[in-house]
C-alpha cells in the first residue's frame, strides 16, 4: 500500500450519523476518541454508556451505545464481539418498536445500526448481506428526511455493488447521487456530500468525474468559509490518479498550508513526499522530510498518527535507496508507532508498524530480526480479516526466508518460503474485488502486487537442492500462478473483473493443440508446455530479463520494411530457439497442428507467426492462437452456411486520422463473399454501433477503422465517425450480446488497429478487450498494416472460414500463407501482425 493511501479509516464505509447524539456526553466523548483513531478508549466509554442506559431502562440509547460499540470492536478486529453488539442493538430497537417507543430519533438510531451491520458484513466477506442492510438503512433515513444518512447509505451500497462485481450498477448509482446533489442549494451538508461522492468516484477509478465533483465541493467549502484541507487532499489523490503529478503536488501543498490540525497537515505532506519519491524528485523530498519529522511529536496518539509514522518510514526507506542514509531514524519512528499502537490496543496498526520495521531489517540483511518482526506482525492479525496487511507480510516472510535469493537455492527454508508465498497469493485472491474496486491500488500494483506472483513463479521453477528436475506439482502451481497474475493484471487495467463466465481449461479441448506458457522472469525466459492428457514439460533460457525484453522489442522493430532482412531473420531465429525449438520433438510426436500461447509481458505484442527456424516461418508449420489464461469460452466451429457478418467502419479521413484507401475494397470483397449488414462512415457512430450490436443477429462483427491498444485504457480506442470509442464504452457495447445463449458474438474482427510500441503492458489493451467483449474469438492486428494487403488477407480468411470444419486459427493461417506467397507481400510486415485471441476452433 502506498503512502498516499495509508490513512486511518480510509477504506471504511460511512457508518456514523451525527444527528442522534446531542447532549449524550459519554457517547459524544466516545465519538471524539473514535474519530481521532483512539478506538480502545472509545470502546471503554461506550461500554460504560451501554451499562448506564441499560440500568435506566433506556432501550434507545442503550441500542445506540451498542451500535457504536460494534464499530469500535470492528476497528480493533474483535469480530465476534462486534457481531454480538450489533445483534443486541438491533434486538433492542425491535423491542422498542414493539413497545411503541420508536420516535424519529430512535428510527435514525435503527438506520445507523443497519449501517454498522452492513459495514461488518462487507468486511467479513458478505457483500450481499451488506447491500441488504444498507438498503434497510437508506429506507429509514429517507422516511425520516435525514439526507446525510441517506447519502452515506447510498455510498455504502455502491461499495457493496463493486464487491459483488456489479461495477456498472455501482457507477450508475453514483451518477444518480450526483444528479440529486446538483439540484440542492449550497450548504455545508451538500459540500460534504460532494466531497464523499468525489472520493468514492476516485476509489472506483472514475477520476474525471471525481475531479469535477471535488472541485465543486472545494468551491462551495471555500464560499462557506469552512476547512478545505480534506477536500484538497482528496483532490490531490484524484490529480495523481489522472497522472497530473505537478497538479497533485501543488494541491497536496495547498492542503498542508490550510490544514487546521497537525495530523491533516502531516497527511498532506506525506502524500506529497510519496509522490516526490515516485517521480524521482529526490532533492525536494529531502527538503520536505525535516518538516514532517518536526510535526510528529505534536500528533496525539491515534491510529492516524501511527499510520503517519509508518508512511514516513516507508518513504524514508525509498529515499535511502536513492540517497543512502542511516536506518536509525526509521527504527525510532516505527518504535514509537509500535508503542502507541500497543497503548491504544490497536493490533491492526501495530501489525503495520511491526511489518514495516521488519522490512527495514530485511533491507539491512538482518534476517533473524526481520523474520521475528514479520512473524509477530502476522501473528497478531490472525483472524482479523486483514488480507490487505497479511499478504504483504506473508510475501515479506517468503523473501526473508530465502534471504534475498528469489530462487531460494541456498537456504534450507525453501519449503517454508513456498508456504509463505502460497498464503500471500491466497490473501491476494481474497482481495480480488478490492484490488479491482480501489483505483488507488493502480498506483502501486506493479510494485506491491505483481512482484509477489513473479517471485513465487521463480521459486517454483527452480529445482530443490540436489534435484535436476521440477516436480509436476510445482509446474502446475507455477502455471496456475502465472494465469492468476494475467487475470490480476487485466482486472487492474480495466478496474473490473474480466473473467466471470463459464469456461473450460484450454489444454483439454483440442488434442491437436499444444499450449505454451512463456514467462519472463528476472533471470530467465521460462516456458511451460501443456499437451492434452500428458505431463507438463518445462524448458528455459538463462538470460537477464533486460536482454530478453531487448530481443522482444527488437523483433517488433525488425518488422519494419526498412529493417535489414538478415538482421530480422537473426533475431527471429534467436527467439525461435528460445521459445519453440526445445519443444519441436513433442509437437512431432503428438501430431500438433495448433500452437496456443499464453504470453506474458512484452510477449503479448510479439508477432509469433514471424518466428523463423532457419528454413520456414512458424506460420508455415502451425496455426497460431493467443489466449489470456487457462480458461476459454466454449464455442462450436462456425457454421459455414449460416454465419452472417455485421460490417462497420470508416473509409474516409476523420478526426485527424487519414483515410484507409483500400477499406472500401475490403468491404466490397468481403460483402460479396459473406452475407453482410453494413454501417459505414456517418452511420459508424458510437451510439449506432451499440444499436446495431443489439439488433443484429450476426455471429461475426467486423470493424474496419483506426484503433490503438495501450497500457492505459484511456489511450485504447476505436475511431468512430463522431468520436474515439474508449475501452469501457466499447466493452459495454460489445457486452450487449455477451449474455445471449442463442446469439453471442462468435468472432470479433478488428481491422487496421495497432498495439502501442515501447509499452510493456500495451498488449493488455488487446487481451482485455478480447476477453471483456464477450466474443468467443477476436482477430486483430498488432500494428497498422498496409490496407491493400489487409484486404487480401481478410478475403482469404473468410474464404477459408466458409469451408466446412475449418477452425478460425486454421483459416487465419491459410490467409496468412496466401499473402506470404504473393511476391509483393511476402515480408512479415504484411501478414504477421494478425493474431487470433481466444477460442481458435
Amino acid at each position: 500500500m502506498s503512502a498516499a493511501t495509508l490513512h486511518a479509516n480510509s477504506q471504511n464505509p460511512a457508518q456514523l450519523s451525527s444527528s442522534t447524539t446531542d447532549k449524550i456526553s459519554l457517547i459524544e466523548q466516545g465519538r471524539h476518541y473514535y474519530q481521532s483513531g483512539r478506538f480502545a478508549e472509545a470502546l471503554g466509554l461506550w461500554q460504560q454508556a451501554a451499562q448506564t442506559y441499560q440500568a435506566q431502562g433506556n432501550l434507545t440509547n442503550q441500542a445506540l451505545s451498542l451500535s457504536y460499540l460494534a464499530s469500535a470492536y470492528k476497528e480493533l478486529g474483535q469480530w465476534q464481539a462486534a457481531e454480538t453488539a450489533i445483534a443486541q442493538s438491533l434486538e433492542l430497537l425491535q423491542q422498542a418498536n414493539t413497545d411503541a417507543q420508536i420516535t424519529t430519533n430512535a428510527a435514525i438510531i435503527l438506520a445507523q445500526a443497519w449501517n454498522t451491520q452492513g459495514s461488518l458484513q462487507l468486511t467479513m466477506g458478505n457483500p450481499e448481506a451488506a447491500l441488504t442492510s444498507w438498503q434497510q438503512a437508506e429506507a429509514i433515513y429517507a422516511d425520516n428526511d435525514d439526507a446525510q444518512g441517506q447519502l452515506g447509505s447510498q455510498l455504502n451500497q455502491a461499495q457493496a455493488l463493486q464487491s459483488l462485481g456489479l461495477y456498472r450498477q455501482a457507477r450508475t448509482r453514483l451518477e444518480e447521487m450526483n444528479q440529486q446533489l446538483q439540484s440542492q442549494p449550497s450548504s455545508q451538508l451538500k459540500a460534504k456530500a460532494l466531497q464523499n461522492l468525489g472520493v468514492t468516484l476516485q476509489r472506483v477509478g472514475a477520476f474525471s468525474d471525481s475531479l469535477n465533483t471535488l472541485q465543486q465541493s472545494l468551491a462551495m467549502t471555500q464560499q462557506l468559509g469552512a476547512d478545505t484541507s480534506a477536500v484538497l487532499l482528496g483532490l490531490g489523490h484524484t490529480w495523481q490518479g489522472l497522472a497530473e503529478n505537478d497538479k497533485a503536488l501543488d494541491t497536496y501543498g495547498q492542503a498542508a498550508a490550510v490544514a487546521t490540525t497537525a495530523i491533516a497537515k502531516t497527511q498532506a505532506q506525506l502524500s506529497q513526499l510519496s509522490l516526490l519519491l515516485e517521480t524521482n524528485q529526490i532533492t525536494a523530498a529531502q527538503t520536505l522530510v525535516p518538516q514532517i519529522r518536526a510535526q510528529l511529536p505534536d500528533l496525539p496518539a491515534s491510529r492516524s498518527a501511527i499510520y503517519a509514522r509508518v508512511n514516513l518510514a516507508q518513504s524514508l526507506l525509498k529515499l535511502a535507496e536513492q540517497a543512502p542514509s542511516g536506518g536509525s531514524e526509521m527504527v525510532q519512528v516505527l518504535s514509537t508507532a509500535i508503542q502507541q499502537a500497543q497503548e491504544l490496543n490497536d493490533v491492526r496498526a501495530e501489525s503495520y508498524a511491526l511489518g514495516q520495521l521488519g522490512q527495514i531489517y530485511e533491507q539491512a540483511g538482518q534476517w533473524a530480526d526481520a523474520q521475528l518482526l514479520t512473524e509477530k506482525a502476522l501473528a497478531i492479525i490472525r483472524g482479523l480479516h486483514a488480507s490487505e496487511i497479511a499478504y504483504q507480510w506473508q510475501w515479506q516472510l517468503g523473501r526473508i526466508l530465502c534471504q534475498g535469493d528469489i530462487a531460494c537455492t541456498k537456504t534450507d527454508k525453501r519449503r517454508s518460503a513456498i508456504a509463505a508465498y502460497t498464503e500471500a497469493i491466497s490473501q491476494l485472491e481474497l482481495l480480488r474485488t478490492d484490488l479491482v474496486a480501489n483505483a488507488q491500488i493502480q498506483f502501486s500494483f506493479r510494485e506491491q502486487v505483481e512482484p509477489v506472483y513473479r517471485e513465487f513463479v521463480t521459486l517454483l521453477l527452480t529445482p530443490s537442492s540436489g534435484q535436476t528436475e521440477i516436480s509436476q506439482n510445482h509446474l502446475k502451481k507455477a502455471r496456475d500462478i502465472i494465469e492468476a497474475l494475467q487475470l490480476a493484471e487485466l482486472d487492474n487495467y480495466f478496474q473490473s473483473a474480466c473473467l466471470d463466465v463459464e469456461s473450460q481449461p484450454i489444454d483439454q479441448i483440442d488434442r491437436a493443440a499444444a499450449v505454451l506458457y512463456p514467462i519472463v522472469l528476472p533471470d530467465r525466459l521460462a516456458v511451460i508446455l501443456a499437451l492434452q492428457d500428458q505431463p507438463l514439460h518445462y524448458y528455459e533460457t538463462v538470460l537477464p530479463q533486460a536482454e530478453v525484453e531487448s530481443s522482444l522489442s527488437q523483433m517488433r522493430q525488425s518488422l519494419s520494411l526498412a529493417f535489414p532482412n538478415q538482421l530480422r531473420l537473426q533475431v527471429s531465429q534467436q527467439l525461435y530457439d528460445w521459445l519453440i525449438r526445445p519443444a519441436e520433438a513433442y509437437f512431432t510426436d503428438h501430431e500438433i497442428q495448433t500452437l496456443v500461447l499464453v504470453p506474458d509481458g512484452l510477449l503479448r505484442s510479439l508477432p509469433i507467426a514471424a518466428l523463423h527456424d532457419g528454413h520456414h516461418y512458424l506460420i508455415e508449420q502451425y496455426s497460431i492462437a493467443i489466449n489470456s489464461g487457462l480458461q476459454l469460452l466454449e464455442t462450436p466451429t462456425l457454421d459455414p452456411e449460416g454465419f452472417k457478418l455485421l460490417l462497420g467502419g470508416l473509409t474516409e479521413a476523420r478526426q485527424g486520422f487519414s483515410a484507409l484507401p483500400a477499406a472500401a475494397l475490403e468491404i466490397e470483397k468481403i460483402s460479396a463473399q459473406v452475407a453482410s449488414q453494413l454501417f459505414l462512415n456517418q452511420e459508424f457512430t458510437q451510439k449506432n454501433l451499440q444499436t446495431q450490436l443489439q439488433q443484429s443477429n450476426s455471429s461475426v462483427v467486423h470493424l474496419i477503422t483506426h484503433g490503438q491498444f495501450s497500457s492505459n485504457q484511456n489511450d485504447t480506442f476505436l475511431l468512430a465517425w463522431d468520436q474515439k470509442i474508449k475501452t469501457p464504452d466499447l466493452s459495454k457495447a460489445l457486452q450487449t450480446r455477451q449474455l445471449s445463449a442463442t446469439n453471442p458474438i462468435e468472432l470479433l474482427v478488428l481491422s487496421a488497429c495497432q498495439t502501442a510500441t515501447g509499452d510493456n503492458r500495451a498488449g493488455l489493451g488487446l487481451a482485455g478487450l478480447a476477453l471483456r467483449s464477450g466474443a468467443r474469438s477476436t482477430l486483430a492486428s498488432l500494428w497498422s498494416v498496409d490496407d491493400r494487403s489487409t484486404a487480401e488477407l481478410m478475403v482469404k480468411f473468410y474464404n477459408a472460414l466458409k469451408q466446412p470444419g475449418t477452425p478460425k486459427a486454421a483459416a487465419l493461417q491459410q490467409a496468412q500463407l496466401a499473402v506470404l506467397q504473393q511476391e509483393d507481400y511476402d515480408h512479415p510486415f504484411f501478414w504477421a501482425a494478425f493474431v487470433m485471441v481466444g477460442n481458435w476452433l
